[in-house]
C-alpha cells in the first residue's frame, strides 16, 4: 500500500475548461475577421461600467448647485429645497417658493407683509 506515490496525484482542470474556450472563441474571431465584434462587446462593456459612475457625478454636481437649504422666512425652521420649486413649510405649512437660493413666502397678489412689533405700555408719572 503506497498511498504517497504517484498513483494518488490527480489534477482537476474541471474549471479551465470555459476560459479555454472564451480565449479559443476570441482568437477564432479576430483570425476570421470578426475582431469588430469583440471590441464592439468589450466598448459595450465600458460603457456598462463607466456610465453609473459618470451618472453619479453628474447628478452629485447638478444636487449640489440646486438644493438650498435656509430657514423659513416665516417660522426660522431650518428645511431644504430644490431651487426653482414651490413646497410648504414642514414646521408651520407656509406655501414658499425657492428662488436664486432663497426661501420666499407665496402670497396673492395685493397683500402686503408687515413687521409686528411689540410696544410695551408705560405710564409716565407727573
Amino acid at each position: 500500500m503506497r498511498q504517497n506515490g504517484f498513483d494518488n496525484l490527480k489534477l482537476d482542470f474541471s474549471g479551465i475548461g470555459f476560459w479555454l474556450a472564451l480565449f479559443a472563441g476570441i482568437w477564432l474571431m479576430g483570425a476570421v475577421g470578426l475582431g469588430w465584434i469583440v471590441k464592439s462587446i468589450l466598448v459595450l462593456l465600458g460603457f456598462l461600467f463607466i456610465t453609473p459612475i459618470i451618472a453619479f457625478v453628474g447628478f452629485r454636481w447638478w444636487l449640489q448647485r440646486n438644493l438650498v437649504e435656509e430657514q423659513c422666512p416665516v417660522c426660522s425652521y431650518r428645511i431644504a429645497g430644490l431651487n426653482g420649486t414651490q413646497m410648504r413649510c414642514p414646521s408651520c405649512g407656509e406655501p414658499l417658493q425657492v428662488n436664486q437660493g432663497h426661501f420666499y413666502r407665496l402670497t396673492p397678489p395685493g397683500t402686503v407683509d408687515v413687521e409686528v412689533v411689540d410696544v410695551t405700555a408705560q405710564q409716565l408719572d407727573d
